[in-house]
């Protein structure tokens, strides 16, 4: 019973990595706003960490223009308009109308507002400073904080990776280009045999009503790509298999990408043993799947790989938690 009750307690948000890196951002922005509005609290202050911003803006600046805020803030107009709502119901800034322009609103604060700027300043901040200092290396965490932003402000997250990639699933309308691709990279390094050719011109029935799958990889300037295809080869076994991406699309990590991507399915197809077959030649491949997990595997060569005479490699995928050892009761 404990177990059960330990495997629900899991962080869920940690064990998805990167996809939950914003929920987990905002999770710790929740967890450090928390703290400091409790410590302003006890420091006397009646603001709330989200106003510190605006406050903080008008104290070293002066006044400013909702849209002078909205720009010098990095967020929309709405939230400081929110944020200013509640700043004038607490008495802490005022609005005048821009002499220059009458339909511009002026922000500024109230000698309330400056006074309590300056006991933040005096006896919040540096409290907070000590604070974030014993619970990290907060000069480090900025550095990749102000990194991050600049590169999404160079190129948003949906026009990422490299320009857009993106995945598809199989339709029968991309079947010629599993044909295609395919067929191009096999007669480049080997000999296309009767076996490929009647995968390739038949993969709904060769692998997807078999209860396999088949992926593709689009780039968004050359169109499709790549594609990858998992073989259902036993009860919760799959091979990947014909994985291929045009030497047109080569520097965009597109291989990378749709490998990463065929590795997620299979785990979600309830997949407990993921192999593959290949061939010395294709070294830069080989690579790419050691990079990914898959290891050299002898037994995978005897029950799966003799049978093929241009197989020489054979690998297993391993988790990144297979084989460390179990946790103490």
């Amino acid at each position: 019973m404990l177990d059960v009750v330990e495997d629900r307690m899991e962080d869920v948000l940690a064990l998805e990595g990167a996809v939950m890196l914003g929920s987990r951002l905002k999770r710790l922005a929740e967890r450090l706003q928390g703290g400091a509005e409790r410590i302003a609290a006890e420091c006397g202050l009646p603001t709330q960490p989200s106003q510190m911003p605006l406050l903080t803006a008008l104290y070293r600046r002066g006044s400013m223009t909702v849209g002078d805020a909205v720009q010098m803030l990095g967020i929309s107009q709405p939230a400081v308009t929110r944020i200013l709502a509640r700043l004038l119901d607490l008495t802490l800034v005022e609005t005048s109308r821009d002499a220059r322009d009458q339909r511009s609103k002026m922000i500024a604060l109230t000698p309330a507002g400056r006074e309590a700027m300056e006991l933040a300043t005096t006896v919040l901040w540096p409290r907070l400073r000590a604070a974030v200092d014993e619970v990290c290396d907060a000069p480090a965490l900025l550095d990749l904080i102000a990194t991050t932003e600049r590169a999404l402000a160079d190129r948003p997250l949906e026009r990422r990776p490299h320009g857009g990639l993106a995945i598809r699933r199989f339709t029968d309308a991309l079947a010629a280009d599993f044909y295609r691709i395919n067929a191009a990279w096999i007669e480049d390094m080997y000999q296309l045999e009767q076996t490929d050719i009647d995968v390739l011109r038949e993969p709904r029935a060769r692998i997807i009503a078999p209860g396999g799958d088949i992926l593709f990889v689009e780039d968004p300037e050359l169109g499709i790509v790549g594609t990858c295809a998992l073989q259902k080869t036993g009860e919760r076994q799959f091979e990947l298999t014909k994985m291929g991406v045009l030497a047109t699309a080569r520097g965009r990590k597109a291989g990378e990408f749709l490998l990463a991507a065929i590795i997620a399915r299979a785990d979600a197809l309830g997949c407990d043993r993921l192999y593959l077959l290949s061939n010395a030649k294709s070294a830069a491949a080989i690579h790419l799947y050691e990079k990914l997990g898959f290891r050299h595997d002898a037994g995978i060569m005897e029950e799966f790989g003799r049978r093929y005479a241009r197989c020489n490699v054979a690998m297993r995928y391993v988790r990144p938690t297979e084989g460390l050892p179990a946790p103490r009761p």
